[in-house]
């Protein structure tokens, strides 16, 4: 305790980490203020039925990201989400469209045209889902729209403002980013998830109170196991494969330059959230074909779709995890291509052949080591669905394991990565014992 009071301090001493701080403390509290400033024209006490729509399935999911904003019918109601998807996108056109892989070779400049390219496409998924959710919201809360509302004008206005407030997310966390501390794209998701955690948690204490068969003492087993998950969820963000390379000495003059060994950390779950994200999507879209129709007419295998704690709906949501972490590995790392660049600078891996043969063995290794790193994940990722059946409130079940649990933990590795860096600079200790924190988190891509 004392330890920590003393880094808080360290912290407060640096002029530009505490002004740091302070930006993104004033950012967060611009973005949650716009959370609850709800669309013009509705009444905010009138959307039950939404905030009952919300509350399990994808669109809790979509809820939780944007830190309820989606529920309360706000400007902000789309979240930075559609960003999100347009990146995914642009990815993968730099890996399928010879025009995009072409832009990540031309350095900043390509980086540059792809981040216009990627706030082009932003605006366009925004344009099909403010009124995809505007005309949602007609269905679920009808009531709470004024009755001498021109719903015509009511769609274009909102629209515009609903596009607006992502693309201010997107500004908010750009300059979290540049004047602030950690990646502010995923800082905002980050807050959206943690802003859900104190009322989930309250709801999850009154329903176990109200429930005599346990009570108090199921919610603290429940506490316990949440940070076992925790802890597991920070071995599979950290954890990685450490594979030496030797560099060849050179005398130049009266210098010796090389001869030091190096190591290359490939990551346990190189993918990141990416796999979960990808099968997330997939999975949803039986359940939106299902509910074009009526569900109670659906039977069987399709029926199951519907419900995310039901087996087939996880065991196949677990196989397409499994199968993206390997799709989006073998995308992302290039075996053959870091054997080259070892190679060109006269490195090699002791008892290994440069070239083919290192490229062989480096994506040996990455199988190797995906594997388990795909079950682990594939199991994280159902995990609140394990939690629901042992009867935890939906809500609270999110923070038990998938997408929110990775990005939570993996957002704040990074950002508590940059504040001991700025420490260790002006030699104040660190935020560990045990030294410095390792590795990037895997949600900083965002």
């Amino acid at each position: 305790m004392r330890k920590a009071i003393e880094t808080l301090k360290n912290i407060w001493k640096i002029e530009d980490l505490r002004q740091r701080i302070l930006i993104t403390i004033l950012f967060v509290a611009i973005y949650r203020f716009g959370s609850y400033v709800v669309l013009p024209g509705i009444n905010p006490a009138m959307l039950a039925k939404l905030h009952e729509q919300t509350s399990e399935g994808l669109l809790a999911l979509l809820n939780m990201f944007s830190g309820g904003a989606f529920s309360n019918a706000s400007i902000f109601a789309l979240g930075i989400m559609p960003y999100i998807s347009a990146s995914i996108v642009i990815q993968l056109l730099g890996i399928a469209v010879p025009y995009f892989q072409k832009l990540q070779r031309e350095g900043e400049s390509g980086r540059r045209k792809m981040n216009q390219y990627t706030r082009y496409l932003t605006i366009a998924i925004l344009l099909v889902q403010a009124p995809s959710y505007l005309l949602n919201l007609k269905m679920q809360a009808g009531p709470s729209l004024n009755a001498s509302l021109d719903w015509t004008l009511f769609m274009i206005t909102s629209t515009i403002i609903l596009a607006a407030g992502s693309m201010f997310i997107l500004w908010l966390g750009e300059r979290i980013t540049d004047k602030g501390i950690g990646n502010g794209i995923s800082f905002i998701i980050l807050i959206g998830i943690i802003a859900r955690f104190p009322d989930a948690l309250l709801q999850e204490v009154v329903s176990r109170v109200a429930n005599k068969s346990g009570g108090l003492i199921m919610f603290i087993i429940e506490i316990v196991f949440l940070l076992l998950v925790i802890g597991a969820a920070i071995l599979l963000v950290q954890g990685v494969r450490k594979i030496p390379v030797q560099y060849a000495k050179r005398i130049v003059g009266n210098k010796q330059y090389g001869g030091a060994r190096q190591y290359i950390p490939l990551k346990v779950n190189a993918a990141g959230v990416m796999p979960i994200i990808f099968a997330q999507a997939i999975m949803f879209i039986p359940i939106t074909f299902i509910g074009f129709s009526n569900v109670n007419n659906v039977g069987g295998f399709l029926h199951a779709f519907t419900d995310h704690t039901s087996f087939w709906y996880n065991f196949v949501f677990a196989v397409m995890i499994i199968l993206f972490t390997y799709f989006y590995t073998a995308i992302t790392i290039n075996p053959t291509q870091m054997a080259e660049d070892m190679k060109r600078n006269n490195g090699f891996i002791p008892g290994i052949k440069p070239g083919k043969k290192t490229a062989e063995y480096i994506d040996d290794i990455m199988s190797r080591i995906t594997l388990p790193g795909s079950l682990f994940l594939a199991l994280v990722a159902i995990m609140p669905a394990f939690a629901g059946i042992f009867g935890v409130q939906a809500g609270f079940a999110q923070f038990f394991g998938g997408t929110s649990l990775l990005i939570l933990v993996g957002v704040v590795l990074d950002t508590l990565q940059q504040v001991e860096s700025h420490l260790l600079m002006r030699h104040y200790d660190g935020l560990l014992k045990s030294g410095r924190i390792k590795g990037r988190a895997g949600v900083a891509a965002y």
